[in-house]
């Protein structure tokens, strides 16, 4: 019967005998294997059937049943850990996922659409990004960007900035962050359109830090008597990195000087030295103490020079012969009273967020990691740059050198290693221990993107000491001693660069210790250079 079918569907016609035969032998070859062919199909091809089928499956490492894309093999079964969906953009944790709700302040992308926080359309209803305005008011502690926009090498030149995976790439003016913007508001102030504050747009003359404190209580500008001296936080917000340190100018004329704070909206002058000031004596105060103390025992308070850019400890009592102590500029600020302060959230996988900034940090220094060519973590800023950039870490791979205003927002005034035995920062983060160089136990400088740019060249890069700020002071015999001269939470500047066997006592009036090989914490965040 099923012949006569193939027969009949080939339209065959009858043949001889001796045809017929060769026609029957081909008929059951056909019919015996269209039946394996159908058995092997009806069998779901397990266990190793012939025709078995596989299936592409993706590794589950966070358990939220979303699978790693990158992370696939084949089989015919499922293995365990492995599902069928390749959507997760973060294996490590099982709260971020597809069908996730997007939280809006915690620098992450919950729900793996490739946006974060304020920036996912399912947080424009939120009242914290819902301002229409896309200028980083909805954090509590915006980050305004340094102003750089200039690439530097490692030894003395202005350079073209580097492509990707190209020497140097990776500083500071490869990164536009939040841009500095101000609104003079004509009547003696000055409003931050990032951060809210509201500034005296004029210090005036200098007063002694004492005074300074006290004025702040019955300060009245522009109908306005809530005025407070900043903390060093709020003023290291106005610094900009645009500014070249004229340290060793012997001239008196300023005109064609660059100082680190915006004068087409802020009042600045540089020191005097018909008054026996240097150029660069331009500190301003805030309302910050140093927890410990400096020079061997003076009370000190954070400030910031706008004419050298940098944040260092000055001594608040007066000076031996004197009856008043150190003066300084001083701007009162008024406004959003959050500004300064951190809300960091350990994220369980090696990361910290800072929700008030909206940066993610790594929780752990390059000295966990053994970076760098001295296989401890220490490294030149070149290199620094490099490792940062290369960095995969917890599921990312957009790590990149923070700033200098991004790093400093990070330290932790309230702690010191003469107070607390750590470094200053919060114990969330991980430090590495170094021995310095007076052989006590000690905390690293931390390499920022920045350069610090002088009169001569932009050699030295920006640095943030999270342990003792160490200088080489000299005695009255001539004799050096090692001591804490600007605080933990200073920013100062080291070479790019070189031998810090080059440097016995240091550089600069107060001898400033030179290590050049520092430390790095990596940071990330939603931008694109």
């Amino acid at each position: 019967m099923h012949i006569q079918l193939i027969m009949t569907k080939m339209k065959m016609k009858p043949q001889p005998d001796r045809y017929r035969h060769i026609c029957l032998v081909w008929a059951f070859c056909s019919i015996l294997s269209l039946t394996i062919l159908l058995a092997a199909c009806n069998s779901g091809g397990g266990g190793g059937s012939i025709g078995a089928q596989t299936a592409t499956w993706y590794q589950d490492n966070d358990g939220d049943s979303y699978g790693n894309p990158d992370q696939s093999v084949a089989a015919p079964t499922q293995p365990a850990g492995y599902v069928t969906d390749a959507t997760d953009c973060h294996d490590n944790n099982p709260d971020i996922h597809p069908d996730a709700n997007e939280i809006c302040d915690d620098g992450l992308d919950n729900d793996c659409d490739g946006d974060t926080d304020c920036a996912d359309n399912d947080c424009s209803n939120n009242p914290a990004c819902n301002d229409g305005v896309d200028d980083g008011t909805a954090l509590s502690y915006p980050v305004v960007d340094t102003g750089q926009v200039t690439c530097y090498n490692g030894s003395v030149a202005a350079i073209d900035c580097p492509a990707r995976d190209a020497a140097f790439f990776g500083q500071d003016a490869h990164y536009t962050g939040l841009q500095p913007g101000y609104t003079e508001n004509g009547d003696g102030t000055v409003t931050d359109n990032n951060t809210g504050l509201m500034w005296q747009q004029d210090p005036g003359e200098k007063m002694t830090w004492e005074k300074a404190v006290a004025g702040a209580a019955g300060f009245n500008l522009a109908g306005y008597n809530d005025w407070r001296l900043p903390t060093i936080k709020e003023l290291y917000s106005l610094i900009l990195f645009s500014g070249i340190d004229p340290s060793g100018y012997e001239g008196n004329d300023t005109s064609g000087l660059t100082p680190f704070i915006d004068t087409d909206y802020f009042d600045f002058e540089y020191g005097n030295p018909a008054d026996g000031d240097r150029i660069i004596d331009s500190q301003w105060a805030t309302a910050t103490k140093y927890v410990s103390t400096t020079m061997n025992g003076n009370d000190t308070m954070f400030g910031v020079n706008f004419a050298d850019g940098r944040i260092k400890g000055y001594g608040t009592d007066p000076m031996p012969g004197e009856t008043e102590g150190n003066e300084f500029f001083v701007i009162y600020v008024r406004g959003n009273e959050d500004y300064g302060f951190n809300e960091f959230k350990d994220n369980g996988d090696g990361t910290i967020t800072d929700r008030a900034t909206g940066l993610m940090w790594m929780q752990r220094d390059s000295g966990y990691f053994a970076a760098g060519s001295r296989f401890d973590g220490s490294m030149n800023w070149e290199e620094s740059l490099e490792w940062a950039e290369e960095l995969t870490y917890a599921g990312y791979s957009d790590w990149r050198l923070p700033n200098a205003k991004e790093l400093q927002s990070i330290v932790d005034y309230t702690r010191s290693p003469s107070t607390t035995a750590s470094a200053a920062i919060d114990p969330m983060f991980l430090c590495s221990v170094i021995i310095d160089e007076g052989g006590d136990t000690d905390y690293p400088f931390y390499w920022t993107s920045t350069t610090h740019a002088n009169l001569q060249n932009g050699a030295n890069a920006v640095y943030i000491a999270f342990g003792k700020a160490l200088g080489w002071m000299q005695d009255l015999a001539g004799g050096y001693i090692l001591m804490d001269v600007h605080g933990a939470g200073a920013q100062r500047s080291d070479p790019k660069a070189g031998n810090p066997e080059d440097y016995p006592f240091g550089h600069g009036p107060q001898g400033d210790v030179i290590r050049i090989y520092n430390y790095v914490r990596c940071v990330r965040d939603n931008r694109v250079p």
